[in-house]
Protein backbone atom coordinates (compact mmCIF):
# COMPACT_ATOMS: atom_id res chain seq x y z
CA UNK A 1 0.00 0.00 0.00
CA UNK A 2 1.03 3.27 -0.26
CA UNK A 3 -0.19 5.24 2.49
CA UNK A 4 -0.10 9.37 2.37
CA UNK A 5 -1.52 12.12 4.52
CA UNK A 6 -3.19 15.96 2.96
CA UNK A 7 -4.03 19.19 3.79
CA UNK A 8 -2.82 21.59 5.98
CA UNK A 9 -0.11 21.44 8.56
CA UNK A 10 -0.97 20.05 11.77
CA UNK A 11 -4.86 18.92 10.18
CA UNK A 12 -3.42 16.29 7.44
CA UNK A 13 -6.00 13.49 6.88
CA UNK A 14 -5.11 9.86 6.26
CA UNK A 15 -5.26 8.52 2.60
CA UNK A 16 -4.23 6.11 0.38
CA UNK A 17 -3.14 5.89 -2.78
CA UNK A 18 -4.54 3.57 -5.22
CA UNK A 19 -3.18 1.12 -7.68
CA UNK A 20 -3.68 2.82 -10.34
CA UNK A 21 -1.43 5.61 -8.88
CA UNK A 22 -3.55 8.46 -9.60
CA UNK A 23 -6.38 7.86 -7.55
CA UNK A 24 -6.25 9.15 -3.71
CA UNK A 25 -8.73 7.25 -1.19
CA UNK A 26 -9.89 8.83 2.33
CA UNK A 27 -8.76 6.52 4.87
CA UNK A 28 -10.59 8.64 7.98
CA UNK A 29 -13.39 6.59 8.00
CA UNK A 30 -11.36 3.76 9.19
CA UNK A 31 -8.25 5.20 11.35
CA UNK A 32 -7.89 8.26 12.36
CA UNK A 33 -3.78 8.94 11.25
CA UNK A 34 -0.84 7.50 9.87
CA UNK A 35 1.40 6.82 12.92
CA UNK A 36 2.72 4.26 14.55
CA UNK A 37 0.00 3.12 16.47
CA UNK A 38 -1.37 2.26 12.92
CA UNK A 39 1.74 0.85 12.00
CA UNK A 40 1.67 -1.63 14.63
CA UNK A 41 -1.41 -2.83 13.98
CA UNK A 42 -1.91 -5.82 11.65
CA UNK A 43 -6.13 -6.09 11.95
CA UNK A 44 -6.49 -2.05 11.23
CA UNK A 45 -3.77 -2.05 8.17
CA UNK A 46 -5.83 -5.56 7.27
CA UNK A 47 -9.25 -3.43 7.13
CA UNK A 48 -7.44 -0.27 4.96
CA UNK A 49 -6.31 -3.55 2.30
CA UNK A 50 -9.71 -4.91 2.53
CA UNK A 51 -11.86 -2.05 1.96
CA UNK A 52 -9.19 -1.15 -1.07
CA UNK A 53 -9.75 -4.26 -2.60
CA UNK A 54 -13.47 -4.11 -1.94
CA UNK A 55 -13.58 -0.76 -3.58
CA UNK A 56 -15.27 0.64 -0.56
CA UNK A 57 -12.78 3.85 0.19
CA UNK A 58 -14.20 7.04 -0.74
CA UNK A 59 -12.45 9.03 -3.35
CA UNK A 60 -10.69 12.43 -1.80
CA UNK A 61 -10.49 15.58 -4.10
CA UNK A 62 -7.24 16.04 -3.49
CA UNK A 63 -6.66 18.74 -6.27
CA UNK A 64 -4.42 21.83 -4.62
CA UNK A 65 -4.67 19.83 -1.51
CA UNK A 66 -0.87 19.90 0.26
CA UNK A 67 0.58 16.57 1.19
CA UNK A 68 1.98 16.72 3.95
CA UNK A 69 4.79 14.27 5.84
CA UNK A 70 2.87 10.56 5.31
CA UNK A 71 3.70 9.74 8.84
CA UNK A 72 2.36 11.66 12.16
CA UNK A 73 4.03 11.85 15.82
CA UNK A 74 7.52 10.67 14.73
CA UNK A 75 9.18 9.32 17.81
CA UNK A 76 12.56 9.98 16.62
CA UNK A 77 14.74 9.91 13.18
CA UNK A 78 17.77 8.84 13.36
CA UNK A 79 20.37 9.06 10.46
CA UNK A 80 23.19 7.18 9.43
CA UNK A 81 26.28 8.90 8.06
CA UNK A 82 28.62 8.00 5.30
CA UNK A 83 26.71 5.21 4.24
CA UNK A 84 27.46 4.23 0.86
CA UNK A 85 31.02 3.71 -0.93
CA UNK A 86 31.05 6.41 -3.72
CA UNK A 87 29.66 9.09 -1.02
CA UNK A 88 32.71 8.19 1.36
CA UNK A 89 35.14 8.53 -1.72
CA UNK A 90 33.68 11.66 -2.88
CA UNK A 91 33.92 13.47 0.56
CA UNK A 92 37.80 11.61 1.32
CA UNK A 93 36.58 9.78 4.19
CA UNK A 94 37.92 6.35 4.51
CA UNK A 95 34.67 3.80 4.60
CA UNK A 96 33.11 3.45 8.11
CA UNK A 97 33.62 0.37 9.98
CA UNK A 98 30.81 0.80 12.00
CA UNK A 99 27.45 2.69 11.07
CA UNK A 100 28.04 6.67 11.89
CA UNK A 101 24.91 7.29 13.84
CA UNK A 102 23.39 10.63 14.67
CA UNK A 103 19.56 12.38 15.23
CA UNK A 104 17.33 14.76 13.31
CA UNK A 105 14.59 16.21 15.49
CA UNK A 106 11.37 14.80 14.84
CA UNK A 107 10.65 18.16 14.00
CA UNK A 108 12.97 19.04 11.24
CA UNK A 109 9.87 16.60 9.29
CA UNK A 110 7.75 18.54 6.34
CA UNK A 111 5.88 17.60 3.24
CA UNK A 112 7.36 16.30 0.31
CA UNK A 113 6.91 19.71 -1.33
CA UNK A 114 7.00 22.12 1.55
CA UNK A 115 9.66 25.06 1.19
CA UNK A 116 12.51 24.51 2.66
CA UNK A 117 14.44 27.11 4.98
CA UNK A 118 18.15 28.23 4.44
CA UNK A 119 19.41 29.15 7.79
CA UNK A 120 20.11 32.67 8.92
CA UNK A 121 24.50 32.41 8.33
CA UNK A 122 24.05 29.86 6.32
CA UNK A 123 26.56 29.69 3.64
CA UNK A 124 26.77 25.67 2.61
CA UNK A 125 23.75 24.24 2.95
CA UNK A 126 23.50 20.82 0.79
CA UNK A 127 20.91 18.30 -0.61
CA UNK A 128 21.37 14.95 0.43
CA UNK A 129 18.55 12.19 -1.36
CA UNK A 130 18.02 9.10 0.94
CA UNK A 131 15.98 6.26 1.48
CA UNK A 132 13.95 6.27 4.77
CA UNK A 133 12.96 2.79 6.80
CA UNK A 134 9.84 3.03 9.14
CA UNK A 135 9.73 0.97 12.08
CA UNK A 136 6.43 -1.05 12.58
CA UNK A 137 7.45 -2.99 15.78
CA UNK A 138 8.91 -2.38 18.70
CA UNK A 139 13.06 -3.83 17.88
CA UNK A 140 15.97 -4.26 20.63
CA UNK A 141 18.72 -6.66 20.11
CA UNK A 142 17.68 -8.31 16.87
CA UNK A 143 19.72 -10.49 15.88
CA UNK A 144 19.81 -11.58 12.38
CA UNK A 145 18.73 -9.46 9.27
CA UNK A 146 15.36 -11.54 8.49
CA UNK A 147 14.51 -10.24 12.07
CA UNK A 148 15.34 -6.59 10.87
CA UNK A 149 13.43 -6.54 7.96
CA UNK A 150 10.56 -8.28 10.02
CA UNK A 151 10.34 -5.19 12.04
CA UNK A 152 10.38 -2.55 9.06
CA UNK A 153 6.79 -1.33 8.00
CA UNK A 154 7.83 0.18 4.57
CA UNK A 155 9.85 2.95 3.14
CA UNK A 156 9.63 6.32 1.98
CA UNK A 157 11.85 8.93 0.12
CA UNK A 158 13.38 11.54 2.54
CA UNK A 159 15.53 14.69 1.87
CA UNK A 160 18.30 14.77 4.54
CA UNK A 161 18.86 18.54 4.29
CA UNK A 162 22.21 19.46 5.57
CA UNK A 163 24.74 22.93 6.77
CA UNK A 164 27.76 21.61 5.77
CA UNK A 165 29.85 25.15 8.36
CA UNK A 166 27.61 24.18 11.15
CA UNK A 167 28.05 20.73 10.66
CA UNK A 168 31.65 20.33 10.26
CA UNK A 169 33.40 23.64 11.05
CA UNK A 170 31.88 24.75 14.21
CA UNK A 171 32.44 22.41 16.46
CA UNK A 172 31.19 19.12 18.41
CA UNK A 173 28.58 16.79 16.58
CA UNK A 174 26.94 17.37 13.31
CA UNK A 175 23.73 17.94 14.88
CA UNK A 176 23.86 21.36 14.62
CA UNK A 177 24.03 20.72 10.86
CA UNK A 178 21.73 18.42 10.71
CA UNK A 179 18.82 20.17 12.93
CA UNK A 180 17.40 23.03 11.10
CA UNK A 181 14.00 24.22 10.83
CA UNK A 182 12.35 22.07 7.75
CA UNK A 183 15.34 19.90 7.63
CA UNK A 184 13.99 16.74 6.74
CA UNK A 185 11.06 16.68 3.82
CA UNK A 186 9.76 13.30 4.41
CA UNK A 187 7.15 11.52 1.77
CA UNK A 188 5.09 11.61 -0.66
CA UNK A 189 4.21 8.09 0.31
CA UNK A 190 4.85 5.61 2.91
CA UNK A 191 5.46 2.08 0.63
CA UNK A 192 4.59 -0.75 2.98
CA UNK A 193 7.42 -3.07 2.77
CA UNK A 194 5.34 -5.25 0.84
CA UNK A 195 5.68 -3.42 -2.08
CA UNK A 196 9.18 -3.24 -2.19
CA UNK A 197 10.67 -6.44 -3.33
CA UNK A 198 14.20 -5.61 -2.31
CA UNK A 199 15.16 -2.52 -0.53
CA UNK A 200 18.93 -2.80 -2.14
CA UNK A 201 18.17 -2.77 -6.09
CA UNK A 202 16.34 1.39 -5.54
CA UNK A 203 17.47 3.74 -7.51
CA UNK A 204 17.56 7.07 -6.00
CA UNK A 205 18.22 10.65 -7.80
CA UNK A 206 17.97 14.48 -7.43
CA UNK A 207 18.41 17.21 -8.96
CA UNK A 208 19.32 20.95 -8.32
CA UNK A 209 17.56 23.85 -10.65
CA UNK A 210 17.06 20.86 -13.11
CA UNK A 211 20.08 19.62 -13.10
CA UNK A 212 20.97 15.31 -12.18
CA UNK A 213 23.31 15.73 -9.47
CA UNK A 214 23.18 12.95 -7.34
CA UNK A 215 22.45 9.39 -9.38
CA UNK A 216 22.95 6.51 -7.15
CA UNK A 217 21.40 3.19 -5.92
CA UNK A 218 21.14 1.58 -2.56
CA UNK A 219 23.37 -1.44 -3.71
CA UNK A 220 26.18 0.86 -3.22
CA UNK A 221 25.54 1.22 0.66
CA UNK A 222 27.57 0.13 2.80
CA UNK A 223 25.53 -1.56 5.30
CA UNK A 224 22.13 -2.14 3.85
CA UNK A 225 18.71 -1.84 5.51
CA UNK A 226 19.10 -5.08 7.39
CA UNK A 227 22.02 -4.53 8.80
CA UNK A 228 21.54 -0.70 9.65
CA UNK A 229 18.40 -1.69 11.75
CA UNK A 230 19.79 -4.55 13.29
CA UNK A 231 22.93 -2.49 14.20
CA UNK A 232 20.83 0.60 15.65
CA UNK A 233 18.45 -1.89 17.90
CA UNK A 234 21.60 -3.14 19.56
CA UNK A 235 22.34 0.89 21.00
CA UNK A 236 18.62 1.96 21.45
CA UNK A 237 15.25 0.85 21.52
CA UNK A 238 13.42 1.51 17.77
CA UNK A 239 9.63 1.88 18.10
CA UNK A 240 6.76 2.16 15.77
CA UNK A 241 6.79 5.12 13.73
CA UNK A 242 10.32 5.69 14.31
CA UNK A 243 12.16 6.88 11.01
CA UNK A 244 15.60 5.88 9.92
CA UNK A 245 17.68 7.90 6.95
CA UNK A 246 19.69 5.28 5.28
CA UNK A 247 22.53 8.05 3.96
CA UNK A 248 23.30 9.23 0.40
CA UNK A 249 25.14 8.48 -2.90
CA UNK A 250 27.34 10.53 -4.30
CA UNK A 251 26.77 13.95 -6.00
CA UNK A 252 25.97 16.05 -2.83
CA UNK A 253 27.87 19.97 -2.90
CA UNK A 254 30.43 19.13 -0.47
CA UNK A 255 31.81 16.42 -2.71
CA UNK A 256 32.07 19.22 -6.01
CA UNK A 257 35.04 20.99 -7.06
CA UNK A 258 35.72 24.69 -5.57
CA UNK A 259 33.65 26.97 -6.14
CA UNK A 260 31.06 24.21 -4.48
CA UNK A 261 27.49 24.58 -5.46
CA UNK A 262 26.11 25.05 -2.13
CA UNK A 263 21.95 26.11 -2.04
CA UNK A 264 20.47 29.21 -1.78
CA UNK A 265 17.37 30.72 -1.38
CA UNK A 266 15.21 30.70 -4.72
CA UNK A 267 16.99 27.56 -5.58
CA UNK A 268 14.47 24.02 -6.35
CA UNK A 269 15.63 20.52 -5.65
CA UNK A 270 13.52 17.59 -6.66
CA UNK A 271 14.22 14.01 -5.73
CA UNK A 272 12.99 10.69 -6.25
CA UNK A 273 13.41 6.99 -5.48
CA UNK A 274 12.31 3.74 -7.37
CA UNK A 275 9.08 3.03 -6.50
CA UNK A 276 8.81 5.64 -3.57
CA UNK A 277 7.42 8.83 -5.14
CA UNK A 278 8.67 12.57 -6.28
CA UNK A 279 9.43 15.53 -3.90
CA UNK A 280 9.95 19.00 -4.73
CA UNK A 281 11.25 22.23 -2.65
CA UNK A 282 11.43 25.56 -3.36
CA UNK A 283 14.54 26.90 -1.19
CA UNK A 284 13.81 30.64 0.42
CA UNK A 285 15.34 32.38 3.62
CA UNK A 286 15.00 31.65 6.61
Amino acid sequence: MKLLRVGTAGSERPALLDADGTTVRDLSGLVPDVDGALLADDAALGRIRSAAEAGELPVLDAAGLRIGPPLARIGKVVCIGLNYHDHATETGAEPPAEPVIFFKAADTVVGPHDTVLVPRGSVKTDWEVELAVVIGRTARYLGSHEEALAHVAGYAVAHDVSERAFQIERGGTWDKGKNCETFNPLGPWLVTADEIADPQSLALKLWVNGELKQNGNTSDQIFPVAEVVRYVSQFMTLYPGDVINTGTPAGVALGQPEPKPFLRAGDVVELEIEGLGRQRQEFKDA
